[in-house]
């Protein structure tokens, strides 16, 4: 499958310690670029499950939808 992701941010995000939640433990990165509170994973990957590998999806306002045809376009 894929998933078509929107990025606001044009720059990376650097850790720093107060990034890390000493109650929650380990912090794991997301990938699926879902994630409410990205770069960390929310678990909100687990909406993915049922993705079908030939499929485009796009997840608008928390719901998903299958494109048939993505276009790009070069930011002039």
């Amino acid at each position: 499958m894929t998933r078509l992701v929107e990025l606001e941010e044009r720059g990376p995000r650097k850790l720093d310690p107060s990034d890390i939640d000493d109650e929650k433990g380990d912090v794991a990165v997301c990938q699926c670029g879902l994630s409410e509170s990205f770069p960390f994973c929310d678990g909100s990957h687990r909406r993915t499950r049922d993705e079908d590998a030939e499929t485009t999806y796009v997840y608008e306002d928390g719901e998903r939808r299958v494109v048939d045809q993505v276009e790009t376009r070069d930011e002039e």
